[in-house]
């Protein structure tokens, strides 16, 4: 069989990440200074959805599992992060079950994220201990069921979420630069991982645990992190986007959330990262394109018919995705 040619211009993975970063700065200064307050909020929702999907990626991708529950573990990170950016003078009104310690904690908007991250970090190690025995879509349900506890409990917790009513008047502080930096440095981990030697023993474990475990590769130790730093990630980004919209609700992200980021990952490739950024640049983008036809010929729900179209004439066209594992343009180390 010939070997397939090395194509004419391809960079290191260091180099492609520089790329990423330059072209990454490059559009946010340009929508600062160009840009109407529309665009900006549109900018700061779609690299909220790289963001995401480069996390789901790391727990899906790069290690086989089938996990639905993002946007479990995005509520709880929104919630907690929430109740310290909240105005303090209004907490008593909206929150009046909030803990005395934590009550007049006023943190800025990266640490709270933080503080929501390693709180559905956590979870996510209790959580994974139970389930992370089970495999594809036992696995895909268990985590599936995550999602309507989360809520459920957000639904009854009135005193700390409003319950239905949800928490209104939430400070816009995610700005479009701030939520950029973000999505980078969640790029820049994953896309490091990757090409580290965890990240090779997490794609071993992908393609092949048995094999796997016969050289020494700990399986259920990787699968444990990928779960848990993916659910981080996931909480820390659930975290920004209720400080876009000033509005957070228990549905505030929900089934078709979850079906949204799987649709990413698999049209992108799973395990491959930019098969991911360009899966959620064309979904995101595209589908804020199609609400207008939405409200032109008042078809709504329009826009999900055709992203699950979409997703079935790709998996037909290329059952790997885009990419697959690969990521296009870039060397493998």
């Amino acid at each position: 069989m010939t070997p397939r040619a090395a194509p004419r211009f391809a960079v290191s993975p260091t180099q492609a990440l520089a790329l990423f970063t330059l072209l990454l700065v490059g559009a946010v200064v340009g929508l600062e200074v160009f840009g109407s307050g529309y665009l900006r909020t549109l900018a700061a929702l779609t690299l909220i959805n790289i963001l995401l999907a480069v996390s789901l990626t790391m727990t899906n991708g790069f290690t086989g599992l089938f996990s639905l529950g993002h946007p479990a573990f995005m509520t709880l990170g929104a919630y907690v992060a929430v109740m310290f950016t909240y105005p303090v003078g209004r907490r008593g009104f909206a929150m009046p079950d909030l803990p005395d310690m934590i009550r007049d904690v006023a943190l800025p908007l990266p640490a709270a994220a933080t503080v929501g991250g390693l709180t559905a970090g956590l979870v996510a190690a209790v959580i994974g201990l139970l389930v992370l025995r089970l495999r594809t879509h036992y696995l895909a349900v268990a985590t599936l069921g995550l999602i309507i506890v989360v809520q459920t409990l957000a639904l009854n917790l009135d005193g700390l979420t409003r319950g239905g009513r949800g928490l209104t008047g939430i400070p816009r502080e995610a700005s479009l630069p701030l939520i950029a930096l973000c999505t980078l440095l969640v790029v820049m981990l994953c896309w490091r991982i990757k090409h580290a030697s965890i990240g090779r023993a997490m794609l071993a474990v992908r393609e092949n645990e048995m094999a796997a475990r016969c050289v020494g590769i700990h399986a259920f130790r990787l699968k444990m992190l990928a779960f848990v730093l993916g659910a981080a990630l996931a909480g820390f980004g659930g975290a920004l986007l209720p400080h876009v919209v000033s509005v957070m609700t228990p549905k505030s992200f929900g089934l078709m959330l979850s079906f949204n980021l799987v649709a990413i990952i698999v049209v992108g490739g799973q395990g491959s990262v930019i098969g991911a950024i360009v899966a959620a640049l064309a979904i995101s983008l595209g589908g804020e394109a199609l609400r207008g036809l939405e409200e032109t010929f008042q078809l709504y729900g329009i826009t999900q018919v055709i992203v699950a179209v979409a997703l079935i004439a790709a998996l037909m066209w290329r059952p790997k995705g885009l990419f697959g594992l690969r990521e296009p343009l870039v060397r493998t180390p």
